[in-house]
Formats: structure tokens, sequence, C-alpha cells
């Protein structure tokens, strides 16, 4: 068991093209980038690519139990995976154009046809409730097989059809996000930015993701300073000290901008001002 250990790397899997790769367990098989391979799922087995090269297993991640890479696909496995793909991908247009001929203001994203049993599910995406039992019936005609409907929200839409970002990049939710953690307004109005701007919205007309990366930095930051409106007194060099009021926080900067008795502003660092009788906080 330790030599297992010793010798176990951690590479990255997918099972079906729209999907995240998964780390599995690797031991004693030389695979790389584009291979195919069976690995481990649940009660039985299933071919998947692979995304990520191969890395030592961890330390810290030695109790964790992941699913096994069983062997290499052999080139009729790998076929069979590319051909089904391809499926899929015309099961999208179709299923679509069933969908449209039947009236439904719904949009398909996604198309899973299962190897292993003859089932296939399909991914859509709606604003209000439907009625598809008419479209299942046309489904099953077509693809010969039992037909499941999964109905999904505007992020998990995004996040299978995949796309770039505003920032030049792979949406996160395509890349490495995992789940989808929930993002509020005032995550926005803690980074001080405003909130009619439309930038504030991804690709999918949600708010971004990217708005929770940060919140909790600005928010420790956010408590080493005064409330606007505060009286203060700020250093002003050799003239000693100016009475006024904050009118503003520069979070990351850590200072903020005073409103003096002579209708004047400036910026001020956090550790020249003193506030509600508070000693001068010294940044960390």
């Amino acid at each position: 068991m330790d030599e297992d250990i010793a010798t176990a790397y951690l590479i990255g899997i997918r099972l079906r093209e729209p999907l995240m790769a998964e780390d599995y367990l690797l031991t004693d098989l030389a695979l790389h980038v584009g291979d195919f391979c069976v690995v481990e799922t649940g009660g039985s087995t299933a071919v998947g690519q692979v995304r990520r090269p191969r890395r030592p297993l961890p330390e810290f991640k030695k109790d964790r139990l992941y699913r096994r890479v069983v062997r290499e696909a052999t080139p009729e496995e790998a076929e069979e995976w590319r051909q089904r793909r391809k499926r899929e991908v015309r099961g999208v247009e179709i299923s679509q154009g069933l969908a449209r001929s039947r009236g439904l203001q719904i949009k398909i994203v996604d198309v899973a046809i299962e190897a292993a049993s003859r089932r296939v599910t399909v991914a859509f995406n709606s604003e209000e409730r439907v009625d598809f039992r008419d479209l299942v019936r046309d489904l099953a005609h077509e693809f010969h097989a039992r037909i499941e409907m999964k109905q999904i929200g505007a992020r998990d839409t995004t996040k299978l059809m995949d796309g770039i970002g505003p920032c030049g990049r792979q949406l996160c939710c395509s890349s490495h996000l995992k789940k989808f953690d929930p993002i509020s307004v005032k995550m926005a109005k803690g980074q001080d930015m405003p909130l009619t701007d439309s930038r504030l919205l991804g690709n999918c007309g949600r708010l971004k993701c990217c708005l929770l990366y940060e919140f909790s930095t600005y928010e420790e930051l956010r408590r080493r300073l005064p409330k606007v409106g505060s009286a203060c007194q700020a250093e002003c060099g050799g003239s000693g000290c100016m009475t006024g009021r904050i009118k503003s926080l520069r979070v990351l900067k850590q200072a903020v901008v005073v409103g003096f008795q002579d209708g004047t502003e400036a910026e001020v660092p956090l550790d020249q001002v003193t506030w509600e009788g508070r000693p001068h906080i010294k940044p960390e």
C-alpha cells in the first residue's frame, strides 16, 4: 500500500467533451494529454480523454479517495467515444429543430448519449414552464432510446456552452469552478463598483462569479477604515492636526478622503487619521 501511494499520480480526465476534467488516480500507466483510457465510474467503467498531464499526488491529498484509471482504451473504444460525441453534437441540432417544430420556446443546450444503456439526456434552458411531452415522444422516435429532459439555469447553460469572458480568458465556470456560489449586489457594493454598470454581468446575464474572489479581502480591509461621515483628525505635517469628516474611502490604498472645515479635501493615509477618539491604526 505504501509503495502504491509513493508512486501514485493525479491525472485530469473528462468523460464527455462539454464537462470539465476531473482528477483520477494513476499508478503504472504512461498517459499523455489527448490519450484515451478506461476509468472507474461508481459500479462500472467508462472511457475518458486525458486533458491534464499527470502530476505527483500531493501529501495533503493522500487521504482522499479518488477513482482510478483502469487501463488504456483500445482504438475501438476511442473511436466509439469520438463517434458518440459527433452524434451528441448532431443531436443538439436535431432536438432544437424538433422543439421549434412544436412551437416550444426552449434552447437545447446539450445532448448526452450514454454508452452503456439506451438513455439520452437532453439539457435545455427555458424562462418559463414548458409542456414537452410531445417533444419527448419525438425524441424517443428519433434516438430510439429512453429520453430524460433536464432543465438547467442560465449559469449552467453558459458553463456547458463555454466561451471567453471580458477578461480575455476562458470562462471561470467552464475552466475551473466546481460549483456556483451565491453572488449578491452586496459584493459589488463592497468593492465600490457602480451598480448600474453592465460590466458587472457575465456572459450568462447574471452577476459575475469573479465578484466573489476579492470580496473577503475588501471586507477585511474595510474593517480597518472609519465610516463615511465620521468626525476625524488628520495629521498635516508640521502644522499639527486638522479636524474634518470622512468623505469617502480608498479601501485598497488604506486611505480616506477627509473634508476639512475650510471646504478643502485631501486624501490621507490611514496611519495619519484619528477618529472617534481612537488612536491611529497602524497597517500590519
